[in-house]
């Protein structure tokens, strides 16, 4: 992984909590958002491992590189292995054609910066 990868992915770590400490207090859409998300993501016909492996897909589709940096986190920590997160940033390639390949690309960065 390159140095620059590690950087921006701790700088999308840092700024996330940083919003989230700040928009926690102040925005009740943001509140809302955060309720869903925790709402969504419980187990429910489908794990939340899975459901963090939809999220990696997409993640990669949309080229959203703090996407994929919390899902890809959240998958790990859910229990996903290497190999299925990498299926599912496949999925995300196959969606999109080429540009999928380079959102892999940062994907694979967060992935080895979490399996370090």
């Amino acid at each position: 992984m390159e140095n620059s990868d590690k950087t921006k992915i701790e700088q999308i770590i840092r700024m996330r909590k940083q919003a989230h400490s700040y928009y926690s207090d102040k925005s009740k859409v943001y509140r809302s958002f955060t309720v869903m998300e925790q709402n969504t993501y419980t187990d429910g016909v489908l794990t939340k491992k899975q459901k963090e492996l939809i999220a990696t897909g997409i993640s990669v589709a949309e080229n959203c590189e703090s996407c994929m940096e919390w899902h890809i986190k959240q998958a790990i920590d859910a229990g996903a292995s290497t190999v299925e997160i990498i299926e599912a940033i496949e999925v995300g390639i196959e969606m999109s054609g080429g540009p999928g390949t380079v959102s892999a690309r940062f994907a694979m960065s967060v992935l080895e910066y979490y399996n370090k």
